[in-house]
């Protein structure tokens, strides 16, 4: 019995060591990873920019009086639609004409001293110097009878053109300073109105003049307006940090819109983009505008190479250079590559 076990253990150990032997010396393949590709193409891409904005007229204007003083009175309200050299407001003229009439009393008097002092001269009795002095007061008390009646003048405030009152700012009985803001006026008359929108570097650098766009209001779900872009601002909003672009509403909106109304605009750009568009999960590493992504040119081999990102959208990113040289993209199994690895490509 003792022979019997013994003969069985030794079989069995012998049996390991040649299994283990076996696959110590056999030779590993390198792995074969398993991928998806796309082949890749040069695309004439048709874009467009979503952004929003608020509703003005390139003439809104802020009304206010030249010299400070009491408010009479304000002819208008919030909404009122104005006629072209309406009077809006007024200025209680109690202090004003008191100053016009000093100065006209003041002039009046320089005149008589002049007069008088001008006979003198001409008769030796008065002097050169006496009589142009006289002739300097005369001059000095005109001008002040002209800025006199000139401020009486604008203590009231007429419309520059037919528009609508924006807001009013003030209320009569007020005391207000010089050029302090009263009433706000716009243009909205001609229908000439405008979507202010804010946009990043980047999307005002592809906008140009004369894009074409339509523009959704929430005020009336489901219309569409069109419009285009007519102006660029020329620098950064201190305020926001952003740029701005104006677009003109082309069609008539018959009296839908008022100031401050919000709008949603697509601009479709005009200039096309020729790109490359691949899927966002192709990108490895990416940093700003660059990033890395697998190629292959043979079909057995993952290549690892830098690219440049023009723009990115939901689910797919822009490429404007670095697969010049690339047949197929990798998109699946890119995550277990190297620069080099055998790849085998699955449906």
């Amino acid at each position: 019995m003792k022979n019997i076990m013994l003969f069985i253990t030794l079989t069995f150990g012998f049996f390991l060591s040649a299994c283990g032997g076996g696959e110590k010396d056999k030779p590993v393949d390198k792995e074969v990873v398993p991928v998806k590709v796309v082949a890749l193409e040069k695309t004439n891409l048709q874009r467009s920019i979503t952004a929003s904005g608020q509703f003005t007229t390139d003439d809104e204007t802020i009304l206010s009086f030249k010299t400070g003083g009491v408010i009479n009175r304000i002819y208008v309200k919030d909404g009122d639609a104005i006629r072209k050299g309406q009077l809006l407001a007024t200025l209680d003229l109690g202090e004003i004409e008191a100053r016009v009439q000093q100065a006209k009393i003041g002039y009046e008097k320089a005149l008589r001293d002049y007069n008088r002092v001008y006979n003198l001269y001409k008769d030796s009795v008065a002097t050169l110097e006496q009589f142009e002095n006289s002739k300097t007061a005369l001059d000095v008390a005109e001008k002040q009878l002209t800025v006199a009646e000139f401020n009486r003048k604008y203590s009231e405030i007429r419309a520059l053109d037919n528009g609508f009152v924006l807001k009013r700012f003030v209320n009569e009985g007020q005391l207000v300073e010089g050029g302090t803001p009263v009433i706000q006026t716009n243009g909205a008359g001609k229908g000439n109105w405008i979507l202010k929108i804010s946009v990043s570097e980047k999307e005002w650098a592809a906008i140009n003049l004369n894009d074409n766009a339509e523009v959704e209001i929430d005020a009336y779900p489901g219309e569409k307006f069109s419009a285009t872009v007519f102006r660029k601002s020329e620098g950064v909003d201190p305020y926001t940090g952003t740029l701005s672009v104006d677009l003109k509403l082309t069609g008539s909106v018959n009296n839908k819109i008022t100031s401050g109304l919000f709008g949603k605009a697509e601009i479709v750009l005009n200039k096309k983009l020729l790109t490359w568009i691949i899927p966002f999960d192709a990108i490895l590493d990416a940093d700003g505008n660059t990033g890395y992504v697998f190629i292959t040119n043979d079909n057995t081999t993952a290549k690892k190479i830098k690219i440049n990102i023009t723009d990115i959208d939901k689910n797919s990113v822009f490429i404007s250079s670095g697969l010049e040289n690339a047949k197929s993209l990798i998109i699946s199994g890119n995550a277990y590559l190297n620069d080099n690895s055998k790849i085998k490509i699955v449906e």
